[in-house]
């Protein structure tokens, strides 16, 4: 499987302006939620004088939008506009466009062309580049989806600016995640940082961008190596489908921080990282994230949801685990008391340890 280059720019990337000059497509469509549509598509139709002509697909904003009606209805708009294998799909848009942009592009006559321009954090420095595609389904975060690779990622690192911090803090998650799993200079250099405006740099988009490209380059499908990007996310993912099911919706990177709190002190409990290296870790989320309380009657659906964690092996637990700061391991057999271990660690100490908003 090829792996489509990603352009970074502080402006759109001079890229984007070749390719879309250079290749011919019979028709575009562009799909954005109501902000990209306001702040992020007229800089795009400049590009092109065919793009004035593009039809625009408009989703709500937010994890909402990623279920199989707002699925249906993209796939409609484009079989009603005639789509197909000369028509070029662009996802204009932070994660949640790109995951369900992505997947319909997929599915629509078994794939059609579709590059990724992502206007957040997250989707820059993860969302976007890998090919993951997908949406949400009874509840449970990303339950259907697809691997397909698009044409190109094109990240203008201007659309930062606009951004509120805390969906800077939002995409910092993973960037965290990155250096935790793979390179624990980088997680020296990081572990600090305080997010606001202009605390982001294209050098740290690009650094993360660099260390998840090395990954999928060696395991684009997710057969092993590729699983340690999940760390953080079994967890993560479980948090995330409970909160949005009680009407608290989380955004994905801070529950994926409190993910990664909950797996480090597994990853604590098996020896696999020391004390003080836990503590380096549950001390550089707390700078950024806040840790909103886990009722223990809740506890029975943490693992309703958890229990739909891709990584699963029937009912043998598995989870990407570190093993210490820098390096982390794919594929790690656990104990559900382990979980329940931990989820008690988080609910007496860790909660409100945080209180960033």
């Amino acid at each position: 499987m090829k792996i489509p280059p990603v352009y970074i720019h502080s402006k759109l990337p001079k890229e984007l302006i070749t390719f879309l000059s250079k290749t011919p497509f019979d028709s575009y469509f562009v799909l954005c939620d109501s902000n990209t549509l306001q702040y992020c598509l007229p800089h795009l139709v400049l590009l092109k004088p065919l793009l004035n002509k593009v039809d625009v697909i408009e989703i709500e904003p937010g994890e909402e939008s990623k279920n199989i009606d707002v699925l249906e209805n993209i796939l409609q708009t484009l079989a009603e506009n005639s789509a197909g294998k000369k028509s070029l799909f662009i996802n204009l848009g932070g994660g949640v466009v790109c995951d369900i942009g992505g997947f319909a592009a997929s599915i629509y006559k078994r794939g059609i062309p579709f590059i990724h321009i992502p206007t957040s954090l997250l989707c820059m420095a993860d969302a976007a580049v890998g090919g993951k595609n997908g949406i949400n389904f009874l509840g449970v975060k990303n339950i259907l989806g697809t691997i397909h690779q698009p044409l190109g990622v094109y990240v203008n690192t201007s659309y930062l600016q606009s951004l509120p911090e805390q969906h800077l803090r939002n995409g910092f998650a993973e960037i965290l995640k990155m250096a935790l799993i793979l390179d624990k200079k980088f997680f020296s250099q990081i572990s600090h940082l305080k997010i606001q405006n202009g605390s982001i740099s294209p050098a740290l988009i690009k650094k993360a961008i660099g260390l998840k490209t090395a990954v999928i380059k060696k395991d684009p499908l997710e057969k092993k190596l590729r699983k340690i990007l999940n760390f953080g996310h079994s967890a993560g993912h479980a948090i995330e489908s409970l909160f949005m099911q009680n009407n608290l919706p989380l955004l994905h990177g801070q529950a994926v921080a409190i993910g990664m709190a909950i797996e480090s002190y597994i990853c604590l409990l098996l020896k696999r990282i020391t004390q003080k290296e836990f503590d380096l870790i549950i001390n550089s989320l707390k700078i950024n994230y806040f840790f909103p309380s886990l009722h223990i009657s809740e506890s029975a659906d943490f693992f309703t949801f958890f229990n739909q964690d891709k990584k699963h092996k029937g009912k043998q637990y598995y989870m990407a685990l570190l093993n210490g700061i820098g390096k982390c391991d794919p594929e790690v057999k656990i104990n559900r008391s382990h979980i329940e271990k931990a989820l008690v660690y988080y609910n007496t100490i860790l909660v409100n340890a945080a209180s960033i908003q």
